[in-house]
């Protein structure tokens, strides 16, 4: 089928996102404080107070650098303050503007008290309230990224907050894994291992569930090399974690490379947004095979 014949003159049928680097920067980020705020407070919880402590700070120091890309992406602080003014629960990035501004502040709070060894039951208590929303932060930006008419993104609506919350957990689990004695730190290794083969997992059912066209943008330009790169670091930081996790440097480079994984999967789905958006075929094509499905005409450019 020609280029034309899939929209006027082969152009574009949707606007493709104008996102750059700081938004894919802030989904790893954000997810990697959500991950790691949910660990702190599970081995908080069953009293494991060396794991506790490194992945509160890594959450701490998070949640602080993730709204600077937000930010920084708005172009002006005042357009984040001002969607505080309202929720609207049907909106992703509403809900998602409060779950940044709620974990920020409790797991701020917690680190804090933490760091200075004051008020032990103000820490208790944000810290269970940042433990909580852990999960959200992690995976509120996959279902912002699907509530949208962009292909690969909108067919996978379905698999996307997963993807985003495995991988942040792989992420959280590797990074916890590196900083903490390996007396201490098998939760955070278990995690990292979970959540990166929950990852691998849903990314092949994730593809395999749009079908060949609408996730070829997975396997070709930028979003096929970051999807081909998060693949390989990921299965070598799970490889590693097993054979070597159990000594300081084996858990050290087991963590940066899942981390890397994690990092390169946001990249992944941030360019093959862009990839769907832009070539007319990944929307006409799959519209009009549904509306033969249904009997109707199919609609021509």
């Amino acid at each position: 089928m020609t280029e034309s014949r899939l929209s006027y003159y082969g152009k574009p049928i949707i606007k493709e996102p104008v996102w750059k680097a700081e938004i894919p920067n802030y989904f790893f980020i954000g997810g990697l404080a959500g991950g790691s705020a949910t660990l702190s407070a599970a081995a908080r919880a069953a009293g494991n107070e060396q794991l506790a402590r490194r992945a509160l700070y890594v959450a701490a120091a998070g949640v602080t650098v993730s709204p600077y890309y937000l930010i920084k992406d708005l172009g002006r602080p005042r357009r984040f303050y001002n969607m505080l003014r309202v929720f609207k629960v049907t909106s992703p990035m509403s809900v998602g503007t409060w779950i940044v501004a709620s974990e920020g502040t409790s797991t701020g709070i917690a680190a804090a008290c933490e760091l200075f060894g004051i008020l032990p039951r103000v820490r208790g208590a944000a810290q269970v309230v940042s433990g909580l929303l852990g999960p959200a932060m992690a995976s509120y930006t996959g279902a912002l990224v699907a509530d949208s008419v962009v292909p690969v993104w909108h067919e996978s609506r379905r698999e996307l907050p997963l993807l985003f919350a495995s991988s942040s957990a792989a992420a959280a689990g590797g990074l916890a894994a590196a900083l903490t004695p390996v007396a201490s730190a098998r939760p955070a290794r278990r995690l990292g291992l979970l959540g990166a083969v929950a990852e691998l997992v849903t990314h092949k059912v994730m593809e395999r569930r749009m079908g060949e066209l609408v996730a070829e943008p997975y396997k070709k330009g930028e979003g096929g090399r970051y999807a081909k790169a998060a693949e390989a670091a990921t299965l070598s930081g799970v490889g590693l974690m097993l054979l070597a996790g159990r000594t300081r440097t084996g858990a050290a480079a087991a963590g940066v490379l899942l981390a890397a994984g994690s990092w390169s999967t946001r990249f992944a789905v941030h360019h093959a947004g862009k990839t769907s958006a832009a070539d007319p075929k990944y929307t006409s094509i799959p519209q009009r095979e549904r509306a033969a499905e249904r009997g109707q005409p199919a609609v021509t450019g």
